[in-house]
């Protein structure tokens, strides 16, 4: 037979009746079908009387089936305090009462009750308070598949859960479950879905990503146990977006997100927009320079051993061993923000370092144009305030070309000096994974902080080709970067010539077609305003413009000083060289039309069918939620309907998960989980105390 709704929803006249069915009390002689209708009217009969019901006891004959039970009050159990803290006794609700039923198996296979004793020796609770009763709580499959798929969200479980008091039961007291049975839920259903967190269930899901998507690439690293020590994967999306953003990564691992104490290691680089983007990861036992030699490799190998033209760290020594072995063209830098952050801890003792030695050392390295002037600026500095035997200072300034801007400056930084990215990326990942996060569930939420990662590019996308940015000015090349550039970076572009006038140009010299121009440019600090001299070249015959302060040479935005002789020379369009792809919008990038291997339960067709079916019904609701007559007709299509389907096996999504949950994908030998490791680079959670200060809070202390 097929339904037709609308048959049943035109002219129908429904009384619908609002008091509740009430069954009548248990006496002796009352028979049921199955254990399941005798179990079922009981409690029904105890939600009505406002108490709680629990099987006492079951007696099973020699084939195992049950031949005997007795049901009764929840609170009738004598208590046995087993807390041997006589003190603090633990709150109990058994009063021993003597509420209950027993049920027979008849020769008719029909269930009936002995033994009915209905007088309890307790107040029972308020109808109202019912669903705080265990034996009354359910959580139901709609509200099951809700707060999976909002978990799988990575919302978090007040969000969660409030946003079954608003949807399904509009309010705390019309549901049947707490907040707490909502967490235990969650807690099983991450359980069947991620396994038990290990390497072996990493290792499996791995196998289902590969499956997936042949551009996704993982290596595990095991030791001569088969224990787990080292974890790196790149999926297709990543891989892809090298090609175009992977000339300057930053990579640092003062990040733990996992119980076992492993450091998450991302590559990270920087979009069109200047955004950070992930391009691989790793997971690490060990940050020495043969683990990062390890990772490294494996992240070459996924790239199509195709190094970075530029790297970023902190101030690491075995990582400065392990990318002169593996990325021997690469430039590597050391994060300037880290070595900055040191200064109080190094230098702060120093009686001058707030009346001076700071502002001096930060002058000569920001304000030196050629290594030649940071050289004569710091030997001053060192001079000046007596640091010789510094030895933190004597080992910055063996290694200043890895730190000091003035040294970088012919590189291409793409707007980076700091690890910052990659912290950020960290930041990202917050939300979504912790210190107790296991390992395959910290992949697992580690690809829904993708997602959205993904979704703020395609929106910023969207937003760049949507949206125009007016101009500041009447300079035609600033509308030439407005065509091109995405609105981020023609910001920055705008920074710039705002700063116009603050420069005042001049020439110098001419040399055949170069032309030398000094600009000075008046920079607002937090206190006073200073001057900085720059020097500007500029080639007639080729329109090529250079500036000493190498903005363009280390992030690709024209800096004011350049733009500055430009405007002199009266240039409207400026050649194709100053105009990088890498920040324009309207360039198609195939990386952004591949899909990343997110390991989505929604793939399957039982959970696709669930989601259909479930839409349908929410459209046809909204539509006549507010017609009681055809709410009670679709009510009673959807009776007839389950009567039909009676006869049928049916097993939600969660009992499907349930049973594929020990499905093993790898014949091999099994891969066991990692030690728990310590790694270096994170300050402890407290501060350490001296000795002199806890003998002083000792005698502080009342006798």
């Amino acid at each position: 037979m097929v339904f037709d709704i609308n048959e049943y929803l035109e002219g129908t006249t429904v009384v619908e009746d609002d008091d509740e069915v009430r069954v009548e009390a248990p006496r002796s002689g009352m028979e049921f079908d199955s254990m399941k209708d005798l179990t079922s009217y009981y409690k029904q009969y105890a939600k009505q009387e406002s108490f709680g019901v629990w099987t006492q006891r079951t007696r099973k004959d020699d084939e195992g089936r049950p031949v005997y039970v007795t049901v009764g009050c929840a609170r009738g159990r004598k208590y046995n305090p087993t807390n041997n803290n006589i003190s603090k006794p633990r709150p109990t609700t058994r009063t021993d009462c003597k509420v209950r039923v027993n049920a027979t198996l008849s020769k008719n296979d029909k269930w009936v009750f002995t033994i009915v004793e209905n007088g309890h020796n307790h107040i029972t609770v308020s109808p109202k308070k019912t669903r705080f009763l265990r034996s009354h709580k359910h959580l139901d499959e709609y509200s099951q598949m809700i707060l999976d798929l909002n978990d799988r969200a990575g919302i978090r479980m007040k969000k969660n859960f409030y946003s079954l008091v608003v949807d399904g039961g509009g309010g705390f007291e019309n549901l049947q479950f707490q907040e707490k049975d909502c967490r235990n839920f969650i807690d099983k259903a991450r359980h069947l879905r991620l396994g038990k967190g290990g390497g072996e269930s990493l290792n499996q899901y791995f196998q289902r990503m590969r499956d997936r998507n042949d551009g996704f690439i993982s290596n595990m690293d095991l030791d001569d146990e088969g224990r787990l020590q080292n974890v790196f994967w790149a999926d297709a999306r990543s891989r892809a977006a090298y090609e175009y953003f992977g000339d300057v990564v930053t990579f640092d691992t003062t990040y733990l997100t996992n119980r076992y104490g492993m450091p998450f290691a991302p590559f990270v680089g920087v979009n069109h927009h200047g955004q950070s983007i992930l391009l691989g990861a790793g997971l690490l036992s060990n940050e020495d320079t043969e683990t990062f030699v390890w990772l490294f490799r494996m992240w070459l190998d996924c790239m199509n051993v195709r190094g970075p033209k530029a790297m970023i760290t902190d101030q690491d020594r075995a990582m400065k061993g392990a990318i002169a072995i593996v990325f021997p063209e690469t430039r590597h830098r050391y994060c300037l923000w880290h070595i900055m952050r040191k200064l109080p801890e190094k230098l702060g003792s120093h009686a001058q370092f707030n009346a001076g030695l700071k502002t001096d050392l930060q002058t000569a390295l920001y304000d030196s144009h050629t290594s030649g002037e940071f050289e004569e600026s710091w030997g001053q500095v060192i001079a000046k305030y007596d640091l010789h035997g510094n030895k933190w200072l004597q080992s910055l300034y063996e290694e200043m070309s890895f730190w000091v801007p003035a040294y970088l400056k012919s590189v291409f930084w793409a707007g980076m000096s700091t690890t910052q990215r990659s912290e950020s990326m960290n930041a990202f990942f917050d939300g979504y994974v912790h210190s107790g996060t296991t390992l395959k569930e910290f992949v697992d939420q580690f690809d829904n902080a993708l997602r959205k990662k993904v979704e703020l590019e395609t929106m910023t996308d969207f937003n760049s080709n949507n949206q125009t940015i007016p101009c500041v000015s009447y300079f035609n090349i600033e509308k030439q970067f407005q065509r091109l550039y995405t609105n981020a970076k023609f910001k920055e572009v705008q920074k710039e010539l705002l700063g116009l006038m603050r420069c005042n140009c001049s020439s110098v010299s001419t040399e055949g077609c170069i032309l030398k121009y000094q600009v000075l440019d008046e920079i607002s600090t937090d206190d006073h305003i200073k001057t900085l001299d720059f020097c500007v070249y500029y080639n007639e015959e080729k329109v090529e413009v250079k500036c000493t302060c190498a903005l363009f040479q280390m992030r690709g935005i024209l800096c004011r000083h350049a733009l500055r002789v430009c405007q002199l020379k009266k240039i409207n369009v400026l050649p194709d060289v100053y105009v990088l792809d890498r920040w324009r919008k309207d360039l198609k990038r195939t990386y952004t039309l591949v899909r990343s291997s997110y390991d989505d339960q929604r793939d399957r067709a039982d959970a696709r069918n669930y989601e259909r079916v479930l839409k349908r019904c929410s459209k046809l609701a909204t539509k006549i939620s507010s017609d009681n007559e055809k709410i009670s007709a679709f009510l009673r299509v959807v009776d007839e309907f389950e009567t039909k389907c009676e006869g049928s096996t049916l097993e939600s999504a969660y009992e499907q998960m349930k049973a594929k949950a020990n499905v093993v994908l790898d014949k091999g030998k099994k891969i066991l989980s990692p030690n728990v490791v310590q790694g270096k680079g994170r300050p402890p959670i407290k501060r350490k105390v001296p000795p002199v200060e806890k003998l002083a809070t000792k005698r502080k202390k009342p006798i």
